[in-house]
């Protein structure tokens, strides 16, 4: 497929929501909601690297969910060992960069051993960078990069005075990517729930009624589409206003 032609975000960051409402809408369980919601990554990733985009974040399980019931909470750990088992291959047939960013230590041995070695084999190569945040919380991230300049500073590592966002961003998990130009949000919902809090400062959000497991290629396309439409200011005025006489 050949990439359309506009300027596309470098970095593009989508909570996975409704998996659950697609599944109650069809009187289905709601694992049956997340196994399809786990085609919908793949396909989401493969459009992603055929339109050329460099940085895709998905939002895969949130420090949250541990609250779910355990029956729902392990058929996502049994997804996310099958995705990890099915979709290597493909990702480094790609040139696919994987990372996964949130608390690594609350899940199961195996999966951190699943986790290590697609990260490994995955390193040398150099197309999109892939992340996907697990057991992740943003106020967690927050806070544990203030924990380690707050360190820094008492141990005398670090002035306290020279602390700016620049500074403190490299402290985040997120500290080797750009800050996400797009957020998308699937299935009508109208917040954040605690994703990439920081990096989200200035990033165009984008909700979306489309439960998660329908979306596509065709989806991902008309955000791009979206994004290109609206006008980036960070703060300044616009090319009407700032050509006003004050």
């Amino acid at each position: 497929m050949k990439p359309p032609q506009m300027p596309l975000p470098k970095h593009v960051a989508i909570i996975m929501d409704g998996n659950g409402r697609w599944a109650k809408k069809r009187h289905l369980p709601r694992e049956a909601g997340h196994y399809a919601g786990m085609g919908a990554v793949r396909e989401t990733v493969r459009a992603a690297c055929d339109l050329g985009l460099e940085n895709l974040t998905l939002f895969a399980f949130s420090s949250e969910n541990w609250k779910r019931p355990k029956t729902e909470v392990g058929a996502l750990m049994g997804l996310f060992r099958a995705y990890f088992r099915s979709d290597m291959d493909e990702l480094v047939e790609r040139n696919v960069r994987m990372r996964i960013i949130g608390h690594r230590g609350r899940v199961a041995p195996d999966i951190q051993q699943m986790i290590q070695d697609s990260e490994s084999r995955t390193a040398p190569n150099t197309g999109m960078n892939l992340t996907f945040a697990f057991d992740y919380g943003g106020q967690e991230e927050i806070a544990a990069a203030a924990q380690e300049l707050a360190r820094a500073a008492k141990d005398g590592r670090l002035d306290p005075e020279t602390i700016t966002p620049e500074l403190f961003a490299t402290r985040l998990f997120t500290s080797a990517l750009p800050a996400p130009d797009l957020v998308i949000r699937t299935s009508g919902e109208h917040r954040l729930s605690n994703f990439l809090l920081w990096q989200s400062a200035y990033a165009e959000l984008l909700f979306l009624d489309t439960h998660w497991p329908d979306f596509d290629r065709a989806a991902l396309t008309a955000a791009m589409g979206q994004f290109t439409a609206r006008e980036r200011r960070f703060g300044a005025l616009d090319t009407l206003d700032s050509g006003a006489v004050a």
